[in-house]
C-alpha cells in the first residue's frame, strides 16, 4: 500500500507543471508547453499501466486514472491541431489535478476484478469506446465552460487574469461544439456496445440501472442541444450550461456510481 501511495504521488506530481506552464510570462503554444504536457500525459498513463497489467479492474481509484490519461492525451492531440485550445489549460489541469487527488486519498479501494462472460475483444472494445466519451466531453465540458466565463466576464465588462488566459468565446463555443459531435457518435457507439455487452452475459438488451440511466440521459440531452444549436441556435452561455449538465450525468454514471458503491456505500455504519 506504502509503494501505490508513492506512485499515485508521482503521477500527481507530474501533472504540476502543465498547470504552472501557462502562466509564465509570454506563455504560447510552443515546445515547452508541450514537452510539460507530455509529462503529464506519461505520469498517469504509466501508473494506469501498472496497475491494470494482466486484468482490467473497476476500482474508482484506477478508473480516476484511467479518465485522466485518456483526457490528456486527447488534450495533447486536441492542442496540436487547433491553435487556441492550449489556453483551456488553466481550467482543465486544476480539474484533472483535483481528480488525481481523490484518486489518491480513495486508492486504497481497488474495487475488483472483471469477471463477464462476452468475449474479451468486445469488452475491451466497450471499455475504450466508454473513456474515449469521458475524455472527449471532459475537453468539450471544460471549453464550455471557458465560454461562459468569457460571456459573463464581457457583460460585466471585467475581464479578469483567468479570463485573459482563455481562448476568445467564439473558439471556445467551436471547440465545445465540435467535441460534442464526436462525444454523441462515440457515446452512442457505447451505449449499443453496453447493451450488446448485457445481451451476451444475461439475455436482456438493456437493465436501467443508474449507469445506464445516466448514460441514456446524457446522450439525450447532448443530442438535444446539437439540434437545437443547429435549428435555432442556442449557444453561449445556455449552451455552456447544457454542456456542464452532460457532463455531470456522464460523470454521475461513470466515477460517480463507483464513488458511491465503493467509498460511500462501503464505509456507511451497518445496523
Amino acid at each position: 500500500m506504502a509503494n501505490g501511495i508513492w506512485f499515485n504521488l508521482a503521477a500527481l506530481a507530474s501533472l504540476v507543471p502543465a498547470l504552472l506552464v501557462p502562466l509564465r510570462h509570454g506563455a504560447r503554444r510552443d515546445g515547452i508547453f508541450f514537452a510539460v504536457l507530455a509529462l503529464a500525459v506519461i505520469g498517469p498513463s504509466a501508473w494506469s499501466f501498472a496497475q491494470l497489467a494482466g486484468s482490467w479492474h473497476t476500482g474508482l481509484s484506477i478508473t480516476l486514472w484511467v479518465s485522466i490519461a485518456v483526457s490528456l492525451a486527447m488534450f495533447a492531440v486536441i492542442s496540436m491541431t487547433m491553435l487556441q485550445a492550449w489556453r483551456l489549460t488553466p481550467l482543465l489541469m486544476p480539474y484533472l489535478i483535483a481528480l488525481g487527488a481523490i484518486a489518491t486519498i480513495w486508492q486504497q479501494t481497488q474495487g475488483h476484478g472483471l469477471t463477464v462472460g462476452a468475449p474479451l475483444m468486445w469488452v475491451r472494445f466497450h471499455i475504450l469506446v466508454s473513456v474515449t466519451t469521458y475524455g472527449l466531453l471532459t475537453i468539450a465540458a471544460v471549453a464550455a465552460l471557458a465560454c461562459f466565463l468569457q460571456e459573463r466576464a464581457l457583460k460585466a465588462k471585467r475581464p479578469n487574469a483567468l479570463t485573459r488566459l482563455l481562448p476568445p468565446v467564439a473558439d471556445s463555443e467551436a471547440l465545445s461544439g465540435r467535441l460534442l459531435v464526436g462525444s454523441e457518435i462515440i457515446l452512442g457507439l457505447g451505449l449499443v456496445s453496453g447493451m450488446a455487452l448485457q445481451y451476451l452475459e444475461t439475455g436482456v438488451i438493456l437493465r436501467f440501472d443508474h449507469k445506464t440511466l445516466l448514460s441514456l440521459m446524457a446522450f439525450a440531452l447532448i443530442g438535444v442541444l446539437l439540434a437545437a444549436h443547429r435549428l435555432i441556435g442556442v449557444r453561449g452561455r445556455v449552451g455552456a450550461r447544457l454542456v456542464l449538465l452532460a457532463y455531470l450525468l456522464l460523470t454521475l454514471a461513470y466515477p460517480g456510481v463507483k464513488f458511491v458503491t465503493e467509498v460511500l456505500l462501503h464505509q456507511a455504519p451497518r445496523f
